[in-house]
């Protein structure tokens, strides 16, 4: 009895064909873990709102580092956020400031965790969190400040209530 065999597969097309899986295995595992890593970071990369009566809340829930976070949008573009009471006006690099199309005002001295440096005042006309809505917010722009997120401080802030149980923060602004 005659027995057909198969062809032969080269073993090269094999070893390709199962890095390419592996490749794929790969990549697909790090955009899982990338995207669930980036909302460890920032959970509130989409700002919840609730309109009741004559307020409008927003909810910010606290990151594994401890601080608040968020995606708010200054004159309709979208910026990322670090909730700081600290700071008096909503502070913004100079790299956050020209995405946004800001405009340095009157120099001023600021003091800030590297020092004192000459800041410059501006002003945002309006800032989005979630459904609450600022405008014409005092704000300052800080040459040294790292990155493209904004501190969002008590210029902003002091328009609002907020209180913090557990996790969660609630921003109320009432209209």
């Amino acid at each position: 009895m005659k027995y057909m065999q198969a062809p032969e597969v080269s073993s090269s097309f094999g070893k390709i064909f199962t890095l390419i899986t592996w490749l794929l295995l790969g990549s697909g595992l790090f955009w899982f873990f990338q995207d669930y890593l980036s909302k460890q970071q920032n959970p509130n990369q989409r700002l919840q709102s609730n309109v009741s009566g004559q307020q409008i809340s927003t909810e910010l829930i606290r990151n594994r580092a401890g601080h608040y976070l968020g995606v708010a949008y200054i004159n309709g573009q979208p910026i990322e956020f670090l909730l700081d009471t600290g700071a008096t006006t909503v502070a913004i690099s100079e790299a956050a400031a020209i995405k946004l199309g800001l405009i340095k005002g009157q120099p001023i001295r600021v003091s800030t965790a590297n020092g004192v440096t000459t800041a410059w005042r501006s002003e945002i006309a309006e800032l989005k969190l979630g459904l609450i809505t600022l405008t014409q917010v005092p704000a300052s722009i800080v040459p040294n400040l790292a990155g493209t997120e904004i501190l969002l401080g008590m210029s902003a802030l002091k328009q609002l209530e907020f209180r913090q149980q557990g996790n969660q923060l609630t921003l109320i602004q009432t209209i």
